[in-house]
């Protein structure tokens, strides 16, 4: 190489990327002067929302949320309704739990047995031929069985007529509320499943029945339950805990603050105390999953309900939570250890990541309503979220009951078939198909809006990802404006113009709104194709053989990492978009281009500053998730008493977990952003200006010596 050559700042220099802009003396930072871009995609975005409102509009119309919040018996009728007959029966109870194991079940989505209203769940096991005996000695027998006959039902009928009739069940079992279903009472001694401390029973019909067989029908009404989405039923948790989620994100919200703002001053010290307080807190995960590890080994004779795990089970309960702590405790120390090591290895690279996290210190210290961004944002996504929610849920309870022909054996040629329960016992059906029943299905119709129902729910859904990328696009494009106009000032921050934020956010709108739209739309269409691959992994799963899992598997992980890289890509596209007012296409090219022609900064200082950014993230969240630990399970009373009535207190607990990392992520996206922003104008600063007295920099003193000192900008060679 000739003294004339410089030496290249890394391998792909010497490809074709691009063209480094030349120096202009007139550009003082984000043009103002610029047009409206993607035109088209921003009409396009507007009639989707339009039509998604109208969507909304349709379904509040014609949904009922009463049929989520509330159980249907085989006549359609809501259990614990106030108003109606039900009012205080709020508990679902199945005649024969047995025939929830015919084939029929997960393709009718329907249990096919008779089920009404109770206000309990029965408590002993007793058989409709032994009530009938003991009703001649005791007429409280019967009044105690006939809560789990329908109203018509007499005590001196044969069982043939039982049968004929299903008025009343054969038999009843001990059994418990379980999302408002009656469910068997199972537990474990000594290692070995029962119900009602019985492993063998009658079932009424002359057949002696074991608890396995009760434990398969239970699990194939809990199949009924997961595939009718049943999680909206753990809303009774959130009444239940509602104040205590608000005061956990709320101290998430506080605490997020107070880490920004100290970072301006001791940037340094968080780093180390993120870093020992993420260690501090998985080491308290590692020592807890012993504990209970070793508990569950000292005491094998322990009894395990379903409410200690708040699931139905279907292997033995003891083996599998042993087993799950002990991966707990695994993965917990795979992780502890993985942070160590990136301790260990990227020390030199942290030092530079921590100069680039002041740097951005100073950056949101000159404009700090970009703290205040992020609430913004929250509320946005929030609006997003509770629209589609309740847009799914309308959309779920349109139409009238709609009832179907039902079988035990599933093998009937009505099965199926839509059925009118009034008229049901005088046509030829039952005669044809003996013990058929007519049950509530579902809730539909025939007209045009009810026969779109599906392709109305992915329209939602699709809509949906579209607005939370496009309010996540906004934020990043807004808050990269003011950040490069920070950058591009001369005398910070003396010169830097009024309200920079405010700026950037009307810019965005006004004349980007389309590129955005562009942009969240292709992460949009990928999520939507991650999210059907899920689907079909789920439902087919039993059907599939070995090649074809791998093949799923692997769509799944190059899906997961399309998103991601064009994520990456995105965002550095809306930081030209900002700077630059071009289309988003022209700017995706010209960030791509950058970010090659400088790719060993990018490989230095992104990752590490993510990975400084990301513990932060995990402090915050890990510090509300142990103290909305101890508060679910009782374990600070002496402290303050937390809710002791929770059917499974994970519920609250992810919550409040999963909700203080979204509100930690938005506020220390802020942090990620300008660093971002100032590195990309870090890089174009360095292609215009040389650093001479007519080229000078605008990069900071500071940062300059350090990236200069760290060799991440090689010195250019004298001639």
């Amino acid at each position: 190489m000739s003294d004339e050559e410089e030496p290249p700042d890394s391998p792909f220099e010497e490809q074709d990327f691009g063209e480094p802009r030349a120096y202009d003396a007139d550009f003082k930072g984000p043009i103002a002067d610029r047009n409206c871009t993607d035109v088209l995609c921003c009409l396009v975005f507007l009639l989707f929302i339009f039509g998604y409102i109208l969507l909304g509009l349709v379904a509040w119309i014609h949904g009922d949320p009463r049929r989520v919040a509330y159980p249907t018996d085989s006549q359609g009728h809501f259990c614990g309704q106030k108003g109606t007959p039900n009012e205080n029966k709020t508990i679902l109870f199945y005649f024969n739990l047995f025939s929830c194991t015919s084939p029929s079940v997960m393709i009718n989505l329907q249990c096919p047995t008779t089920q009404i209203c109770v206000s309990k769940c029965p408590e002993k096991f007793l058989t409709y031929v032994e009530m009938q005996i003991l009703y001649k000695r005791d007429k409280s027998y019967w009044e105690y069985y006939s809560q789990f006959c329908k109203p018509t039902a007499k005590p001196l009928k044969t069982l043939p007529e039982i049968l004929l009739d299903n008025d009343c069940p054969t038999a009843i079992f001990p059994g418990k509320p379980f999302l408002q279903r009656c469910f068997p009472d199972f537990s474990t001694k000594n290692g070995t499943l029962t119900v009602g401390s019985r492993t063998l029973f009658e079932d009424g019909n002359g057949k002696t029945r074991n608890v396995i067989e009760l434990r398969e029908a239970a699990n194939g009404i809990n199949k009924i339950l997961d595939a009718r989405s049943v999680g909206l039923k753990v809303f009774e948790d959130y009444a239940t805990t509602w104040h205590w989620i608000l005061i956990g994100l709320t101290i998430a919200m506080v605490l997020s603050w107070i880490f920004l703002i100290l970072m301006r001053f001791i940037a340094g010290f968080l780093f180390w105390f993120f870093m020992f307080g993420v260690l501090g807190i998985i080491g308290y995960g590692i020592w807890y999953c012993y504990q209970e590890y070793r508990n569950l080994q000292e005491h094998p004779g322990s009894t395990l309900t379903i409410y200690d795990i708040g699931i139905q089970t279907n292997i033995n309960m003891y083996f599998h939570l042993k087993q799950t702590w002990f991966i707990l405790m695994v993965l917990l120390c795979i992780t502890e250890v993985t942070i160590t090591l990136m301790l260990i290895f990227l020390r030199k690279q942290i030092r530079v990541a921590i100069i680039l996290v002041k740097e951005g210190s100073r950056a949101i210290g000159c404009i700090p309503g970009t703290l205040l961004y992020p609430v913004l944002t929250f509320i946005l996504l929030s609006i997003c979220i509770s629209y589609w929610a309740v847009t799914a849920v309308f959309l779920a309870t349109s139409g009238i009951p709609v009832y179907r022909v039902v079988t035990p054996q599933g093998q009937c040629i009505h099965e199926n078939k839509t059925c009118d329960p009034e008229t049901f016992n005088t046509t030829d059906v039952p005669k044809v198909c003996p013990g058929a029943l007519c049950n509530f299905a579902f809730y539909g119709g025939k007209s045009l809006y009810h026969q779109y129902i599906s392709t109305f729910h992915v329209y939602n859904l699709f809509v949906f990802l579209w607005l939370i990328n496009f309010v996540i696009a906004l934020g990043q494009c807004a808050l990269s404006g003011a950040f490069a106009t920070y950058y591009w000032t001369v005398n910070k921050p003396d010169d830097i113009p009024p309200h920079p934020l405010f700026t950037a956010f009307g810019r965005a709108i006004r004349y980007h709104t389309g590129s955005l739209a562009f942009g969240s739309l292709i992460i949009a269409l990928i999520q939507l194709f991650r999210i059907v691959l899920q689907y079909m992994d789920r439902h087919l799963k039993n059907a599939q053989n070995g090649v074809s899992r791998f093949l799923q598997c692997c769509l799944k992980c190059c899906f997961w990492c399309l998103e991601n890289v064009v994520k990456f890509l995105n965002k550095n596209a809306y930081i030209m978009i900002a700077v630059y007012g071009e289309n988003f296409c022209t700017s995706a090219r010209d960030a791509f281009n950058l970010l090659m022609r400088n790719i060993v900064k990018v490989a230095v200082t992104d990752e590490v500053t993510f990975f400084i950014l990301i513990l932060g993230k995990i402090l915050v969240c890990g510090i509300i998730g142990v103290l909305a630990f101890l508060l679910f399970t009782e374990r600070m009373p002496t402290i303050v008493e937390g809710p002791t009535s929770l059917n499974y207190y994970w519920v609250p607990l992810l919550t409040v977990i999963f909700g203080s990392y979204l509100i930690a992520h938005g506020f220390f996206s802020v942090y990620a952003m300008c660093i971002e922003t100032i590195f990309i104008c870090f890089c174009e600063d360095l292609e215009r200006n040389d650093g001479s007295a007519e080229k000078p920099y605008f990069i900071t003193p500071n940062l300059h010596g350090i990236l200069f000192r760290k060799q991440l900008v090689p010195q250019k060679q004298k001639v």
